[in-house]
């Protein structure tokens, strides 16, 4: 649906909501297991939620399609991802609060390792620590190219920030980061004809990049995709009448939470940093979006005891976020990530949606068997979810006559 008819059915209120996000949570069975990590997982207080909430499935984007990070988090903030588009590069200069300007193409970096014959082995360099990174930022922050200026900044870990800024720059130009192990690093490429020029400088980039890194093991290589422009869209807080806050740890959450007008809270990475954040963040905002990262990380890494792990942990704060007395309390992941595939997938994410005034199902426990039975349905579309929560805080008006 438009966004402008949330802006016009939109209602103030005090109530409040939480959307607790663990990212990557939906998976597969593991090579023996029979059951996927959150169904491995012991989680009564997420099943005992699960038991007085409706519940469900949901799709990112549409059947079939594996989604970024970028554009599943939109659509669980109610905004079409196929309409609104960005680059990875975007929100990693958002999430570490670089400006971008009108003259600016910017790309989320990964430092990786390359063998003796050019092939991508990692595609995270061991998910080198961020001092290293920084190290290595300020190596390539050398580099020259005509008629731009090239700026490279550290993230987290592996994962860092190339700006290109001049004239006539586009960013219509295709990732050289191949996705996979065993493939060599690719070419970019324009897209369109704008994008000419910046593929012709990202591939000059890359070309000193190779050089520079070619005796730093194991971050031997670098790895660029997301290119864009920074976009202008409509806030949160113009579009849902809400003030938002965002608690995440990792720069790229942080960075689209503020695209869309969030407030990034400071905090830590770790669950007991990101809930005390919560807790101390209570009476400033209606809105709060608590970002879990390692579920996804685990499930990246092929790690299934450590997702299970992750799991267990975030279920032990739930007492403590209920105990805050939210009015909307929805729990779900962005996207799948089965440790099983080592990567995002396309299957339906499952998610809970407890409130005052919700429709309680059948559903008992939180999994993905369970929640495909649930009052949500078994593929209801992610960009529901926000309005549906708005829904059960009473902060929509009613349509029409």
């Amino acid at each position: 649906m438009e966004l402008n008819v949330y802006e016009q059915l939109k209602k103030t209120n005090t109530t409040k909501i939480v959307m607790l996000v663990m990212d990557g949570i939906g998976g597969l069975p593991f090579q023996s297991e029979k059951s996927t990590a959150l169904e491995r997982a012991r989680t009564p207080n997420l099943d005992r939620l699960a038991a007085e909430a409706i519940c469900g499935l949901h799709e990112p984007v549409g059947p079939g399609i594996t989604p970024g990070s970028g554009p599943a988090h939109l659509a669980l903030f109610g905004y079409d991802p196929l309409r609104y588009q960005v680059g990875r590069g975007v929100l990693a200069a958002s999430g570490i609060n670089f400006d971008l300007t009108s003259d600016d193409v910017a790309a989320r970096g990964n430092f990786c390792t390359v063998d003796e014959k050019g092939i991508v082995t990692d595609r995270r360099a061991g998910r080198i620590s961020t001092e290293k990174n920084a190290q290595l930022c300020e190596l390539l922050g050398d580099i020259e190219l005509p008629g731009v200026e090239v700026h490279v900044r550290p993230v987290k870990e592996h994962r860092f920030l190339l700006v290109l800024r001049g004239k006539d720059l586009c960013g219509a130009v295709s990732d050289t980061d191949p996705q996979e192990t065993g493939a060599r690093p690719l070419e970019a490429e324009a897209t369109e004809p704008c994008g000419r020029k910046s593929a012709g400088l990202v591939n000059e980039f890359c070309r000193r990049a190779r050089e520079i890194l070619k005796d730093h093991h194991p971050a031997n290589m670098a790895l660029l995709r997301g290119f864009a422009k920074c976009p202008q869209w409509p806030s949160m807080s113009r579009v849902f009448g809400i003030r938002g806050a965002a608690i995440a740890g990792y720069p790229m959450y942080r960075g689209l939470a503020k695209l869309l007008g969030m407030e990034v809270r400071e905090t830590g990475s770790s669950l007991e940093e990101e809930f005390a954040t919560l807790s101390s963040s209570w009476s400033d905002y209606d809105f709060f979006y608590v970002h879990v990262k390692k579920t996804d990380s685990a499930g990246e890494d092929g790690n299934f005891a450590h997702k299970v792990d992750v799991i267990e942990q975030t279920d032990r704060y739930i007492p403590g976020i209920r105990e805050l007395n939210p009015d909307v309390l929805l729990v779900t992941g962005d996207h799948s990530t089965p440790a099983a595939m080592k990567y995002h997938s396309w299957h339906p994410v499952p998610v809970l949606l407890w409130s005052r005034c919700c429709r309680p199902d059948a559903v008992a426990v939180f999994s993905e068997k369970a929640c495909v039975n649930g009052g949500l349905g078994p593929r209801i579309s992610a960009t529901a979810l926000l309005p549906l929560a708005l829904a059960n805080a009473e902060r929509l008006e009613k349509f029409g006559a």
